[in-house]
């Protein structure tokens, strides 16, 4: 079955207000202003937008509150205190702020044509987006992709020279749809990164990750090692203080992480 293509990321933004720290002016507030110089009257503007007359009214009230002169002019008389109208300075607010949304668009649309591969922003953000308990998360193409009888090996390809090994379940490859070429995201637990000073250690861990420890963070009973690898990337580790006491891991210090295909999970992002 194949699956159907998704839109292009769109870039939006709303135009928002604020005065003093608290929200002055949205696209919501300029349709309700709008709404009642129109058909003079709070309730009906309220009607109109589908919103009750007590927030019509609250918002309005903020509005007036924390503008230098009122916006909107409440007659009296009626059910619900008459008609109600715009003020000069309230026809002048709308206006600039219409001008101000119009110029938005017009930077949104420069800077949309100037994003070339907006699928692969659109990918990037999703993984930052995602929630996940992983410490360490990188982003790669599957490389390799060979089957066994009840696991899969998946080599995933995160540029710079870096593989992350992972062996997972034929029923997850068929449930991510992987295949070589696909984007993928490997995700490691802190707890489950091994360090070592001595790179020629030998060890079952697939997974081989040389680099330079940038920071030390000890904790009450753990430890919390930040390793420097090529391309910008940082591996977390999580040890024991005993065990960092016996390894003597520095800031610069030189050392390999060791990780266990089975302890990589992959997860994709469409």
């Amino acid at each position: 079955m194949t699956r159907a293509r998704r839109s292009s990321l769109q870039l939006e933004g709303k135009l928002q207000l604020s005065r003093r720290g608290r929200k002055y002016l949205g696209g919501d507030r300029i349709d309700l202003l709008e709404a009642i110089e129109r058909l003079g009257s709070i309730s009906q503007a309220a009607r109109h937008l589908e919103i009750s007359y007590k927030a019509a009214w609250d918002a309005v009230e903020a509005m007036n509150n924390l503008a230098e002169k009122p916006l909107l002019v409440r007659a009296t008389g009626g059910e619900h205190g008459g008609g109600s109208y715009l003020t000069g300075h309230g026809r002048e607010i709308v206006r600039l702020y219409r001008l101000l949304e119009s110029g938005q668009r017009r930077i949104l649309t420069r800077m949309q044509t100037q994003i070339h591969d907006i699928e692969q922003l659109n990918l990037l953000l999703r993984a930052i987006a995602m929630k996940t308990s992983a410490r360490n998360q990188f982003r790669g193409k599957v490389k390799t992709l060979r089957r066994g009888a009840v696991n899969a090996d998946v080599i995933l390809d995160l540029g710079d020279g870096l593989e992350i090994f992972a062996n997972i379940t034929n029923e997850a490859v068929d449930d991510l749809q992987l295949q070589v070429g696909r984007e993928a995201l490997a995700l490691i637990k802190a707890s489950f990164v091994l360090l070592s000073p001595d790179r020629d250690i030998r060890i079952s861990a697939r997974n081989r990750l040389a680099g330079v420890v940038s920071k030390v963070i000890p904790g009450s009973g753990n430890c919390e090692i930040k390793l420097q690898l090529p391309g910008g990337r940082m591996l977390t580790a999580i040890v024991t203080n005993e065990g960092w006491q016996e390894l003597e891991l520095g800031e610069g210090s030189q050392c390999v992480a060791l990780i266990k295909a089975s302890h990589v999970l992959l997860a994709v992002t469409d």
